[in-house]
């Protein structure tokens, strides 16, 4: 992976944590450094789960790899908090 790859992977993840962090009602106990690693670990999955669902490359922009993909986040986040409030 080439460094713009790793700078674009970062910057999606950043959108896509946020995106999972205001789906998820109520408040979280996680930090914004925690929610930016959930959400880049969310995009990697998504695509992935989106290129083998064959919905990854479509013609304009791909909205069921954005839904996977903030579907994710929002479950890291969750479980990330569940996991951080049970210490």
């Amino acid at each position: 992976m080439e460094i713009d790859g790793i700078i674009s992977a970062i910057v999606i993840g950043i959108v896509i944590g946020v995106l999972g962090r205001l789906v998820v009602p109520g408040r979280q106990r996680i930090g914004i450094l925690w929610t930016i690693l959930v959400g880049i670990v969310a995009a990697l999955i998504g695509s992935a789960i989106a290129s083998a669902a064959g919905v990854a490359d479509t013609n304009g922009v791909d909205w069921v790899e954005w839904l996977i993909q903030i579907g994710l986040a929002a479950v890291g986040v969750v479980a990330l908090d569940r996991a951080k409030s049970g210490r």
